[in-house]
């Protein structure tokens, strides 16, 4: 313990901060051909396509890719596709030239497509389209970022996946793809072999993610340190999958609804009013979370309410109240009998404990 004349701790520098981060790497620091990174990413731009979103994920790479801010694509690598020698046009007039004619999709982690301004979702050479179709036979992952979600969608390749829209273009998805499922309010989803992102800076969240499962913790935390990504005091979606999990199951309306779920903890939703959202009817929405998850819809709901409760129980300092309030619950002591219940232990004395049962 310190003594008032001993000196306080000194907090490192950003630049100290980064070397740290640097230090925990153990990727290789000059990768053998392209092959050789940890993530390769192709990029093809639609035209209009909004230039936050190419240069959120591009600087989220370089900063995984290289010691301090040297930026050499050594651990990740980024490419942008399309025709030979063009150049495309962002939405605020500003041109990005191509760097490679088309590309065996194979040596590719990752195809991600950034959207444009909807009207323009047909200015493209044929090409595009039918290399993002040759990318999904070749089972490679597709990413669509802003309206990149409309492109996979046009292309044929969200049949039974969930895309993720911005608010703002929620209606013209429904509109447009009125047999495809659709959530908004989220950061992004990653829906098997497909993943869509709203836009704006939850491209970072995005990039961050994907760089934690290819390059590590370390390289992701770099990035958000050096792009100086704020975390938002409040739940957000982010949040809630990071406790609960992500749900990997074969029947698509089993997915959406605990997508709607998820998004609907604090107001919980009717489960006939989900089936209605989803397009199915509430006796088969019933039989396919038994067959699935063997609960019905109504009592895998509430589990996910009290699984993200026991998340902010163990890992934040709301109080009991809030979290119940949160989660859905009336009240607090409707909320604590419940819990009780279910994980033989009050909320408060399982906060004390900083210990209980295992998940489930």
């Amino acid at each position: 313990m310190l003594s008032s004349d001993d000196p306080p701790a000194r907090t490192p520098s950003a630049h100290e901060l980064v070397d740290r981060l640097d230090s925990l790497s153990t990727g290789p620091e000059s990768p053998q051909g392209r092959s050789g990174a940890e993530l390769n990413v192709g990029i093809l731009l639609w035209p209009r396509f909004p230039l936050l979103s190419l240069g959120g994920l591009c600087d989220a790479l370089r900063h995984a890719a290289d010691r301090s801010d040297q930026s050499r694509q050594l651990r990740c690598l980024w490419t942008t596709i399309g025709v030979h020698d063009a150049t495309v046009e962002s939405s605020c007039g500003i041109a990005v030239p191509v760097q490679a004619v088309f590309p065996d999709v194979e040596q590719f982690d990752y195809i991600v497509v950034i959207g444009g301004l909807l009207p323009h979702l047909e200015k493209v050479d044929r090409r595009h389209w039918d290399y993002l179709s040759a990318a999904a036979q070749a089972g490679v992952p597709l990413v669509g970022i802003c309206t990149g979600s409309f492109v996979l969608a046009r292309a044929g390749l969200m049949q039974d996946h969930v895309a993720c829209v911005h608010s703002f273009h929620f209606d013209d998805y429904r509109n447009m793809f009125p047999g495809l499922r659709v959530v908004t309010h989220a950061d992004y989803l990653i829906d098997g072999d497909r993943i869509t992102c709203a836009g704006g800076i939850s491209v970072i969240e995005l990039a961050a993610r994907l760089i934690n499962l290819h390059c590590g913790p370390d390289r992701a935390s770099k990035v958000t340190h050096q792009m100086t990504v704020s975390r938002q005091a409040g739940a957000s979606f982010i949040e809630r999958r990071r406790a609960l999990g992500y749900l990997s199951v074969d029947d698509a309306n089993v997915r959406h609804a605990a997508l709607l779920m998820e998004e609907n903890l604090e107001a919980p939703l009717n489960i006939a009013v989900i089936a209605k959202m989803i397009g199915t009817s509430v006796r088969q929405l019933e039989r396919a979370f038994m067959a699935e998850m063997k609960v019905s819809p109504n009592e895998f709901y509430r589990g996910m309410r009290l699984r993200y409760a026991r998340w902010m129980l163990l890992n934040t300092g709301r109080k009991v109240t809030d979290i119940a309030y949160e989660c859905g619950f009336a009240d607090s002591a409707h909320f604590i009998r419940v819990f009780r219940e279910t994980y033989g232990v009050t909320p408060g004395k399982l906060r004390g404990s900083r210990t209980g049962p295992p998940e489930d």
